[in-house]
């Protein structure tokens, strides 16, 4: 698979000449063609940023930005075959659904058939054939989701870029949201770049990566690569849970710290329980625990004070202050730098 986007030592200042800021610092990275990729970081370490490099919407002080193998970092955003679905959806209130699909074409003076063939396309690919009459506000937030995606969607760009699009919706509908996306981008076969802080909604979407940390690319795998084998304590940390336990506590001959995932552990509450995989085993108090349906999670103060959290898909006939073992699967042990 080539790549459809190329990005190469890419920098942008914000702040005074006296006090700059590298919002994006001396970054590269390449997304493929058909790919699903995701920017994940917390706020302020460049995400959006980045995006609006891609869009346009800024300016690089540094670097190319390469689409099919062409500069388009000299581009104004109007010349470029990117459109961007925002946050806030920025629907025209006075205007139908079909209006609002059909503006950008309308602007670019297609048609008036090819606009009205091309919208009642979009609104099939979203499902909402009988709502091109209606106006924004007589839809719901997920509906005027859907219409800002058909708005983006309708002249079929090279890259369609997400600006945190889902962070306003309710937790079922962005799960129906989630789902919604990945189809529509199988049978776009568009490239989509995606920016989230919410590494769930990344893991479950994303066919790669990228989690940025100060303006650069502190891991980029595949959602699998970047869960199981984060290359830094930053990385494992942001992605889920991951304990840290000092080596000497589990037994190991090492220095620095060992990470695991809370699903990579398990707790053993009976005299001469054994693990199904042999693995360090350590002592601990149980301090918590926390029901949450299909998995409780366990919170243990080990003997040598530090605090861990295991995940078990059944809720143990254990209660706090009880003396515990966590038994540690040794294939699942996360070793990565500082």
């Amino acid at each position: 698979m080539s790549d459809r986007l190329v990005i190469q030592s890419v920098t942008k200042f914000f702040g005074s000449a006296q006090n700059p800021v590298r919002a994006v610092d001396d970054l590269s990275l390449n997304v493929r063609e058909n790919e699903f990729f995701t920017l994940l970081g917390p706020s302020g370490c460049g995400k959006t940023t980045l995006l609006r490099l891609i869009a346009g919407l800024e300016s690089c002080d540094a670097g190319k930005i390469l689409l099919d193998g062409v500069d388009i970092a000299g581009l104004p955003a109007n010349k470029r075959p990117v459109n961007t679905v925002f946050q806030s959806y920025a629907l025209f209130p006075h205007m139908t659904v079909a209006d609002n699909i059909g503006f950008g074409m309308r602007m670019q003076g297609k048609d008036t058939k090819d606009i009205e063939k091309a919208t009642a396309e979009a609104l099939a690919l979203m499902r909402m054939e009988n709502f091109g009459a209606r106006y924004p506000s007589e839809l719901s937030g997920g509906q005027q989701q859907r219409v800002a995606l058909a708005r983006a969607l309708v002249n079929r760009p090279k890259i369609l870029l997400l600006d945190e699009s889902l962070s306003a919706l309710d937790y079922k509908l962005r799960k129906d949201m989630q789902i919604e996306l990945k189809r529509l981008q199988r049978e776009t076969e568009i490239t989509f770049i995606f920016v989230t802080h919410d590494q769930e909604e990344a893991l479950s979407m994303s066919d790669r990566i990228a989690v940025m940390e100060r303006g650069r690319i502190g891991q980029l795998g595949t959602p699998q690569e970047i869960y199981h084998r984060p290359v830094s304590r930053y990385v494992a940390d942001f992605i889920g849970i991951c304990n840290f336990v000092a080596a000497p506590s589990l037994g190991l001959s090492e220095s620095g710290h060992i990470g695991f995932r809370p699903e990579d552990a398990t707790l053993l509450i009976r005299e001469g329980q054994q693990p199904d995989v042999a693995g360090p085993i350590v002592h601990g108090k149980l301090d918590a625990l926390s029901y949450h349906g299909a998995v409780t999670y366990y919170q243990v103060t080990l003997d040598s004070g530090e605090t861990v959290t295991v995940a078990d898909h059944e809720k143990l006939p254990v209660g706090v202050d009880a003396r515990v073992r966590v038994a540690l699967l040794p294939d699942m042990l996360i070793r990565c730098a500082s």
